[in-house]
């Protein structure tokens, strides 16, 4: 192979020179991120605890007939929104697992399903499954 058969560029190839402009770059001191981690850490368990109260309140209003189920699911409090459909039945009296398992199933809607994620349909058709199995 000859010199004349390789192909060179017709013209330098050259990067346009970019002036770096220094950033400054403040060092963090340990104490600063681990008190900002703290402080959000504590909010997130401040309010996990209030959640976790503001639920278990709800579910004795429930067991203790000063709340109707079903106007937990109609009027959807924010303490119930994260709550699943069978914790929410399952605290009524005299209602298992078994029970609100086979209600939910019915009207083909998961144990698991979460209040705050009911549909307004979905909320009509187990109030109305709700009033029919209390009122037998």
């Amino acid at each position: 192979m000859s010199a004349a058969s390789t192909i060179a560029p017709a013209r330098p190839l050259t990067m346009p020179r970019r002036r770096l402009e220094p950033t400054i770059v403040e060092p963090q001191t340990e104490s600063q991120s681990s008190q900002r981690e703290t402080s959000q850490c504590m909010q997130a368990l401040a309010r996990a605890n209030q959640v976790r109260l503001a639920r278990a309140a709800l579910k004795r209003d429930v067991s203790a007939g000063r709340r109707h189920v079903t106007e937990v699911i109609v009027d959807s409090p924010w303490e119930a929104d994260s709550m699943s459909l069978s914790e929410l039945l399952c605290s009524q009296r005299r209602w298992g697992r078994a029970r609100s398992r086979k209600l939910l199933s019915s009207i083909a809607l998961s144990e698991g399903k979460r209040v705050g994620t009911l549909t307004d349909r979905q909320r009509r058709l187990l109030v109305a499954a709700l009033e029919a199995k209390l009122a037998v």
